[in-house]
């Protein structure tokens, strides 16, 4: 980002930097100099302001966020949008009670429109396909039910007390 401004004071300058300016060029100015300004601010290489990948890891199962992907025993697996949402909320509060209340404001939103809420099965539905695709047989389940509150998320014998 290239600043072409009247402002001439230092502190103007300083606040133009700091506010993300790559360079500043006060006027009046010579077209030569703001050509050569550019020309220098294209041989930078780019910058990739990307975030870096979201990834959440519980027990055996890994979470690619950005991509929508789950990856457990080294299977790929694919999620939809909701699911997606599902499992990050679960994962990052593993070993957590989690009530269906916290999960519908969570995953569906607190300010959807009542004509947009979803069904009282609906959390039910989406958890019990969430788990024929995160829970192959003979691996241990990761989602727990809670009857009449909720869910949780981790292996069970870190939950036993004792």
């Amino acid at each position: 980002m290239l600043f072409l401004t009247a402002k001439d004071t230092v502190d103007d300058r300083v606040s133009g930097l700091d506010a993300g300016a790559d360079d500043y060029l006060i006027k009046p100015f010579e077209l030569r100099e703001l050509l050569a300004r550019v020309r220098a601010l294209l041989r930078r290489p780019p910058t990739l302001e990307s975030s870096p990948p979201q990834r959440l890891r519980v027990e055996d199962l890994e979470v690619d966020l950005d991509n929508q992907l789950a990856i457990r025993q080294g299977r790929a697996i694919e999620l939809s949008d909701k699911e997606s949402l599902l499992l990050a909320y679960l994962m990052q509060h593993s070993n957590q009670l989690l009530t269906h209340e916290q999960i519908y404001a969570q995953v569906w939103g607190e300010g959807e429109k009542a004509s947009s809420k979803p069904g009282s099965n609906v959390l039910a539905a989406q958890i019990r396909l969430l788990r024929r695709k995160i829970e192959a047989p003979g691996e241990p389940p990761l989602i727990h039910t809670v009857y009449g509150k909720g869910y949780r998320f981790g292996s069970h014998s870190e939950m036993e007390l004792g």
